[in-house]
């Protein structure tokens, strides 16, 4: 048994406890208090921002990270970004939004910093008694609550291949999360590993700032410029969804056609997967960058051998630096698996509506989703029916079980069944569809009670 076993925990009553001060943490608070809970929110690290946060100790940003959605994608719905930024605002911007989005909403006030949580576990039917370990050293609380929203999000646990041979590489290895300084690949031969937006970026930082870059690339994604008739890719895309589904395939089609040529010509394996399956690559300058020699294109690595690491075509190249963006492994620690629908080995969650403990009506989850869009909107319509459900639950119970028959019923709707091969796909959701079964869910809360 723990230490703290013996404490009595301290009651908060029909408090939400939420987890993590991110962008995730932050929109839950804001909508929970909006509805009338009161609200601990506890963050481990001493600053809010989480992942967009660098003194974050945490935080996965890379050098000269922006977004790679549009602002009119990205911003929350009630709280737009300033008219005067631009398209695709950088990291610094924002933190500074989420910073200006804390001030506006009053939510200081209601976050513990410094504060992990070790533990939760549901006690007395539905409610949770949570364990508080404050990061000063002191003991460790504990304390109960009505219910409890996870928002730490899903870009903490890296996922790190491991090849042949890679043990006794003498040069560097480490994973893009660690990056940090820029100044880590000037003047160095790079090997960039990983295929996605991330690994993406960081082939286009090497390419002007290393002595030479060499990226290696598993499998095909869809390569999308930042602009695409004049306006943000993911902007003109979106406006497309208003069409018929036979003329917005044609018109999809025709607005890609340029940038799948331009790929064909740079010799970019085709894709396995439809453009919307996946999240696509959004890359300005990658192209360009192949095109002109400063990256070199290499399929999968096959082994690590002295200084060299050899591909599967055969070819070879000898870093001094590899950089695996390979992604992250989704990991609740706090939380036990099966609250969660984790089953086995399988670190994924299965969650009701990609957002509600398959086992515990007080739990969710915010933000565990890869829309291929700006996350945030779909983080406020998450938080927002997660805030209206706990609300009505406690004031109308056969609503509330009417509605969790209705979330089980419809779940596998929201849910896209990537035709990829990587596992990170395993959180894609079709934005489209994921956004209207959210406003399903929420209709259906705000419904006045039959009379």
């Amino acid at each position: 048994m723990q230490e703290y076993s013996s404490q009595a925990a301290y009651d908060r009553g029909e408090a939400v406890c939420v987890i993590g001060a991110g962008a995730a943490g932050l929109i839950a608070v804001k909508n929970l208090r909006e509805n009338g809970f009161e609200v601990d929110c506890y963050e481990r690290d001493t600053v809010l921002g989480g992942l967009w946060n660098p003194e974050n100790q945490h935080s996965p940003l890379y050098p000269n990270t922006h977004l790679v959605t549009s602002r009119s994608q990205t911003e929350i719905p009630d709280f737009p970004m300033p008219d005067d930024w631009p398209d695709y605002p950088s990291s610094v911007q924002m933190l500074d939004y989420l910073k200006r989005y804390a001030a506006h909403f009053g939510l200081a006030e209601h976050i513990w910093y410094g504060s992990e949580i070790s533990h939760i576990e549901p006690v007395e039917g539905s409610r949770f008694e949570v364990v508080v370990k404050p990061a000063a050293g002191s003991a460790a609380r504990r304390l109960r609550y009505g219910a409890v929203i996870i928002a730490t999000g899903h870009h903490w646990a890296p996922n790190l291949p491991s090849y042949p041979g890679q043990d006794l590489f003498g040069g560097t290895v480490l994973h893009s999360s660690r990056l940090g300084d820029g100044s880590r690949l000037r003047g160095k031969k790079v090997l960039v590993v990983g295929s996605g937006n991330s690994g993406v970026d960081i082939a286009c930082e090497a390419a002007v700032n290393a002595a030479s870059c060499v990226h290696s690339v598993r499998r095909g994604y869809w390569h999308l410029p930042k602009y695409l008739g004049g306006e943000p890719s993911d902007y003109a895309l979106a406006r497309l969804r208003r069409r018929p589904r036979w003329l917005r395939g044609l018109l999809v089609d025709r607005l890609l056609k340029g940038p799948r040529a331009l790929a064909d010509r740079m010799g970019i394996t085709p894709p396995d997967h439809g453009h919307a399956d996946e999240e696509p690559v959004r890359n300005g300058r990658y192209l360009e960058h192949v095109g002109d020699g400063a990256i070199d294109r290499r399929p999968e690595i096959a082994r690590f051998e002295g200084g060299e690491v050899f591909f599967t075509d055969g070819t070879a190249t000898r870093p001094d630096v590899v950089v695996f963006a390979t992604g992250y492994r989704p990991q609740i620690a706090c939380c036990p698996p099966k609250l969660l629908g984790i089953e086995g080995e399988d670190p994924y969650p299965r969650l009701h509506a990609r957002m509600f403990s398959p086992h515990v009506e007080t739990l969710a989850v915010a933000g565990l989703v890869e829309p291929g869009v700006g996350t945030l909107p779909i983080m406020h319509w998450q938080t927002h029916a997660i805030a209206h459900w706990l609300h009505i639950r406690k004031g109308d119970p056969e609503r509330a079980v009417n509605f969790r028959q209705q979330v089980v019923a419809e779940s596998a709707q929201y849910a896209v069944e990537s035709t990829g091969v990587s596992s990170r796909h395993r959180l894609a959701v079709d934005a489209e569809e994921y956004l209207a079964g959210l406003g399903r869910i929420i209709d259906t809360l705000e419904q006045e009670p039959a009379q």
